[in-house]
C-alpha cells in the first residue's frame, strides 16, 4: 500500500538485470518518494530482488505477477492496484535476439515482437486510459540504441525497437494534450547475466538455413567484436537504472529521447548528418569488416570522438 504523497510505479521484468536494479533503487529513494509495484512472469524468481530490496519489500516496494504478452495477465495486474492507480509505468520487460536471419524461424521472430512491441502496447493502453483521465502521468519505455540504429545481425531485435520508437512518438504528440509524458530510455551495451548468457549460447549454436561464409562472419568477425564493445562501452544495470530515475525525477519536463552512453552518440549522429543512409551504413561495414582486428582501438578513438556537446544529449547516470 502506497503513502499519501507516494507515486505508485509499475515495472515491467523485475526478477533480473536492469528491471531489478530499477525496482530497488527507487524503492529505496532517500525521499521515500515512489511505491513500486515489481512484477514479474513467475514469483518463484523473485529472490533476487527481494534480497537486494532488504528492509524496502513490503513497505516501499510489493511484487505482483505479470506476463506482458497476455491481455488477461495485463489485466489482472492493473486490476489488482488499488483504483487502478499507476503513476509511473515503466516498461522494462524485453528479451533478445541475434544470428543470421536465415537461420531464425517467424515464430522467433514473433516471439520478440510479441514481448518487446505488443507487451509494451498492452501495457501503455491498459494504464494510460486511466492517466488522461486524470490529466498526469509518466510512461517510461525501455528502449534501445538499436531502436535509432540497426546493427548487423541484430536484425530481428533492432526492428522491434525501431518499431516500438515509432509508436511511442506518434504516441507521445497527444500524450502532451493531456499532460501525460512520454520518454524514451536508449541504452547501448549493458552488463548483465542475460547478455552474458546469450552471447555463450550463439557461440556454440549451429544455425541451419546460413551458408558457410554468412555463419564466418558472424562468430568470427561479429562476435568478437560485439564481445569488444561490451567490454569498451558496456554499462551497468545501476547506470540505466539511475538514468531512469533522474527521467522520472523530472516529470512533464522530461526528454521524450534519453540515450544512456554519450559514447554512442557519434553513432546515431551519422544517421542524421546523411539522410540517404548510407554514411552510417558504409561506416558500420568498415568498422566490421575492415577495422574488426582493430576494433578495441576503434573503441577507444570513439570515446575521444565524444565530445562535451554529444555528452549533453545524454541523461548521464551520474
Amino acid at each position: 500500500m502506497s503513502n499519501p504523497g507516494q507515486k505508485v510505479v509499475l515495472i515491467t521484468g523485475c526478477s533480473s538485470g536492469i528491471g531489478l536494479r530499477m525496482a530497488v533503487m527507487l524503492a529505496k529513494d532517500e525521499k521515500q518518494r515512489y511505491h513500486v509495484i515489481a512484477t514479474m512472469r513467475d514469483l518463484k524468481r523473485k529472490d533476487k530482488l527481494v534480497e537486494a530490496a532488504g528492509d524496502a519489500y513490503g513497505k516501499s516496494l510489493s511484487l505482483a505477477v505479470l506476463d506482458v504478452c497476455t491481455d488477461e495477465s495485463v489485466k489482472q495486474c492493473i486490476n489488482g492496484i488499488k483504483d487502478r492507480h499507476v503513476d509511473v509505468l515503466i516498461n522494462n520487460a524485453g528479451i533478445g535476439l541475434v544470428g543470421p536471419v536465415e537461420s531464425i524461424s517467424i515464430a522467433e521472430m514473433k516471439s520478440v515482437f510479441e514481448t518487446n512491441f505488443f507487451g509494451v502496447i498492452r501495457m501503455i493502453k491498459e494504464v494510460m486510459p486511466d492517466m488522461k483521465k486524470r490529466r498526469g502521468g509518466h510512461i517510461v519505455v525501455v528502449s534501445s540504441v538499436m531502436g535509432l540504429q540497426g546493427v548487423v545481425f541484430n536484425d530481428v531485435y533492432a526492428a522491434s525497437k525501431f518499431a516500438m520508437e515509432g509508436f511511442c512518438e506518434c504516441l507521445a504528440v497527444q500524450l502532451l494534450k493531456f499532460n501525460v509524458t512520454m520518454s524514451m530510455i536508449e541504452p547501448g551495451p549493458v552488463h548483465t547475466e542475460f547478455e552474458s548468457k546469450m552471447i555463450q549460447d550463439v557461440r556454440q549454436k549451429e544455425f541451419p538455413g546460413a551458408d558457410a561464409d554468412t555463419v564466418n562472419y558472424f562468430k568470427n568477425v561479429y562476435l568478437p567484436s560485439s564481445v569488444d564493445i561490451f567490454e569498451t562501452l558496456g554499462q551497468t544495470p545501476d547506470d540505466i537504472a539511475r538514468c531512469t530515475k533522474k527521467v522520472i525525477e523530472q516529470g512533464s519536463s522530461a526528454r521524450f529521447r534519453n540515450l544512456t552512453n554519450p559514447l554512442y552518440t557519434p553513432i546515431v549522429a551519422l544517421k542524421y548528418a546523411d539522410e540517404t543512409g548510407g554514411l552510417s551504413v558504409h561506416a558500420f561495414y568498415h568498422m566490421l569488416f575492415n577495422l574488426g582486428p582493430l576494433m578495441h582501438v576503434s573503441m577507444k578513438a570513439m570515446q575521444y570522438l565524444t565530445c562535451g556537446c554529444l555528452r549533453s544529449r545524454t541523461i548521464s547516470p551520474n
